[in-house]
């Protein structure tokens, strides 16, 4: 093994440990945190300037939103598994399971009852939400925006196996961008792709018929 890779293993090791102490760490800034497959859903009020969603919902100070992180820990086994585009795929599938499941609790589950939003800061923001509805607004805060810059492309190049190349070779269209999806909006998006999947299945039944 290389002097790279070792030195690639270790400081991912390192970076799980971040993990955890970031896990236990969350815990006295949300109300509850919840984990639904490679996802991890911190439910807190939000602060910082108003967010409006396309729906015309506004999410002002103090509303309960949940917002979204993926399980690096996941990521980092997909990808030592499966080298990274399969394991990109495995990871986008895996999140819109784990959006069908926070879906089907927002009603029903009692720390996500109050939630009127779902939200998150990614860099991966084009082949992970596709299918599902999120938002993308800029992050306004200058001082945030480089915060995340280089918070989130260090994760890539620790923890994806191609990280490296990523940022050579397309370090300009990674930025961060937040995401933002009403609780009735993503409802909607659910029962839309829902009926569209019965329609395809009925028109199947009727062709083998006819």
């Amino acid at each position: 093994m290389s002097t790279s890779s070792l030195m690639k293993i270790s400081l991912q090791s390192l970076w799980i440990v971040w993990e955890h102490i970031f896990d236990i760490l969350t815990r006295f800034r949300s109300k509850s945190v919840q984990k639904y497959g490679i996802c991890k859903l911190l439910v807190r009020q939000h602060q910082g300037k108003s967010m409006i969603c396309q729906d015309g919902h506004r999410i002002v100070v103090g509303d309960w939103v949940g917002e979204l992180h993926l399980d690096n820990r996941q990521v980092l086994r997909l990808s030592r598994a499966f080298g990274a585009d399969r394991a990109g795929l495995r990871i986008a599938r895996m999140f819109r399971d784990a959006m069908k499941q926070i879906n089907l609790e927002l009603d029903s589950h009692p720390e996500l009852l109050k939630v009127q939003a779902l939200t998150g800061i990614t860099l991966l923001h084009r082949g992970i939400i596709h299918g599902i509805g999120f938002e993308q607004h800029p992050i306004e805060s200058k001082w945030q925006q480089r915060f995340y810059t280089r918070y989130l492309r260090l994760l890539l190049r620790v923890l994806h196996p191609e990280g490296n190349q990523q940022m050579q070779n397309s370090s300009e269209k990674l930025f961060p961008m937040r995401l933002l999806i009403s609780k009735q909006a993503l409802k909607e998006r659910f029962i839309s792709r829902e009926n569209g999947h019965q329609e395809r299945q009925n028109r199947r039944k009727e062709e083998a018929i006819s």
